[in-house]
């Protein structure tokens, strides 16, 4: 039986940085938000919602969000 403590782990950062929008976020299918926070090294648990809400505060940049946001009550 092998030691756990001589175990590591190798995290490589992807080529890419997402370019998803909030409302890509918003629409996106469960395993498609697993497989993008597992190519960062982030497994997550929890609901759909709470991985969303994770994925877009690690992922968008403030300014982005906010932009976004503007627009949109802009055009209402």
């Amino acid at each position: 039986m092998e030691s756990k403590k001589n175990a590591t782990t190798i995290f490589q950062m992807p080529l890419h940085y997402p370019r998803y929008t909030k409302k890509d976020y918003q629409d996106m299918p469960e395993w498609k938000l697993d497989r993008l926070l597992g190519e960062y090294g982030i497994p997550m648990t929890g609901s759909l919602a709470y991985k969303r809400e994770f994925a877009m505060g690690a992922f968008l940049w403030p300014d982005v969000v906010e932009a976004t946001q503007y627009r949109a009550n802009k055009s209402s």
